[in-house]
């Protein structure tokens, strides 16, 4: 028998016998996810029909159904099986919004194309520090800077222009560099790709697609960092690829950077993949002993000249941090940055025995490597969830990290083979044997797959 108490104007009757008081079900989101994902993203949730071990919810946009989907469904079942235990799936469909939605397309359009500029402003300053002067140049990052000027030059000639290689090496500073240089003649739009997806979420909540799509889509120059944010974010990467479109259309410059090469980037549309290839892709590479000498002796000469003192390391000294250091430019600097707060509170000229013990910690300390970190590091790599890693799927996206990640745990702990595999979801030990001598095979005969190694490593040393 239907429930009168059903709140009618968030209920979609069906034919089907209701039993679902769906206020109810709404009071129990609010309890348990908590006001405030509540008020975003689950009060626009609204009953379409019931059936017998399923039901279908309405959403307002694709773009909603793919967040709760991604984020909350596994949790919204469990919840709704409280008032119907039959319940073991959820459907979805797409409706119109409703009236407050509809009510959003009075507010004043300039106001909000104002609100998107002055977020953009207040959060995507260009650094007037990152230019091409500062920027040390080395055989590892050489053709990157070379074409980074290129197109500064020539806008459009190289379009996109994809700057891809690991963390903290200076895939940013360029394309600072670059925004810098072309900020007085063009327009020049740069922002993350998490700042990004921030206002496109925001739009759609303010049902203002409109002026996102016009005001993302007017740049004469358009530069995004870290585009491997928007792995597994279907809608997102829906309304990057049209605006990506949309500006290679009118000759706009776009340029690109992220971790890793286009067609090596996981969960992202083939579609997108061959746009972002289609262009020039240069890479940065970890630098070398020059490159970081050169890099320290920068430092120096900068902190001298902003705070008026003599710092005094020897080459010997330099040389040590430079080799020890084996991560990224980021690390080498902080490390730098140590040395020279010792010798500032001791007041003396370090020698390479007082740099060992400094560093002793950094450089020496024997780091806990488990399965769980590597198997956590892994999938944060690669933008997977641990979950679908561990899982019984042998897709390539998922089969290929697995085995890198049982790979490392051989390589980097002390547990045999047996227990490894219980590790990964009580796989047997001829799995594993099976994964180490297929990325052993692959990092001696594939470069990116040795980088890839190389890079997690690191992660796995730096936590």
């Amino acid at each position: 028998m239907e429930n009168k108490n059903i709140k009618k104007q968030n209920v979609y009757h069906s034919e089907e016998e209701t039993t679902l008081n769906w206020d109810d079900i709404q009071k129990s989101f609010k309890d348990s996810f908590g006001a405030e994902i509540y008020n975003s993203w689950l009060q626009k949730l609204s009953l379409i029909k019931e059936y017998n071990d399923y039901i279908i919810l309405g959403v307002p946009t694709r773009f909603f159904r793919d967040w709760i989907v991604s984020r909350y469904l596994d949790k919204i079942l469990e919840q709704i099986k409280h008032f119907k235990l039959s319940l073991n799936r959820i459907e979805f469909k797409i409706i119109e919004e409703n009236k407050q939605s509809q009510e959003l397309k009075n507010i004043d359009e300039l106001n909000k194309v104002t609100e998107i500029k002055d977020s953009i402003l207040n959060y995507n300053r260009l650094n007037p520090n990152l230019s091409f002067e500062s920027f040390i140049q080395g055989k590892s990052n050489d053709i990157a800077l070379s074409y980074s000027k290129k197109v500064c030059e020539h806008v459009s000639r190289y379009n996109p222009l994809y700057v891809c290689g690991g963390v903290g090496l200076g895939k940013t500073h360029l394309l600072n560099a670059i925004g810098l240089e072309l900020q007085d003649n063009t327009n020049v739009m740069f922002i993350s790709a998490e700042r990004f997806m921030y206002h496109f979420i925001k739009s759609i909540k303010k049902n203002d697609m409109v002026n996102f799509k016009d005001f993302f889509r007017k740049s004469s120059v358009f530069i995004i960092d870290d585009i491997q944010f928007i792995s597994g974010k279907e809608s997102l990467q829906e309304e990057f690829f049209h605006t990506f479109n949309s500006l290679i259309d009118k000759g706009s410059q776009i340029i690109i950077s992220s971790d890793r090469a286009p067609m090596k980037l996981e969960r992202v549309q083939e579609r997108i993949k061959s746009r972002l290839a289609g262009g020039l892709v240069v890479d940065i590479e970890s630098p070398d002993l020059e490159l970081k000498v050169k890099i320290i002796n920068k430092k120096i000469e900068e902190i001298q000249n902003q705070f008026k003192e003599n710092i005094n390391l020897s080459d010997e000294v330099i040389n040590y941090i430079a080799q020890e250091s084996k991560t990224n430019i980021r690390e080498l600097i902080g490390i730098l940055n140590r040395v020279i707060a010792f010798s500032r509170v001791h007041n003396k000229n370090l020698d390479i025995n007082d740099c060992k013990k400094i560093l002793k910690d950094v450089f020496n300390q024997i780091r806990v490597i488990t399965v769980d970190k590597i198997q956590n590091v892994v999938s944060n790599y690669f933008n997977i969830a641990l979950s679908d890693m561990l899982s019984q799927r042998r897709s390539r996206p998922l089969a290929r990290p697995r085995q890198i990640a049982m790979y490392l745990a051989k390589k980097m702990t002390s547990r045999s083979l047996p227990e490894i595999g219980r590790r990964f979801a009580n796989r047997d030990h001829t799995t594993v044997i099976h994964a180490v001598k297929t990325i052993s095979r692959l990092s001696d005969q594939d470069d990116e797959m040795k980088k890839n190694i190389s890079q997690i490593k690191s992660l796995l040393l730096e936590q």
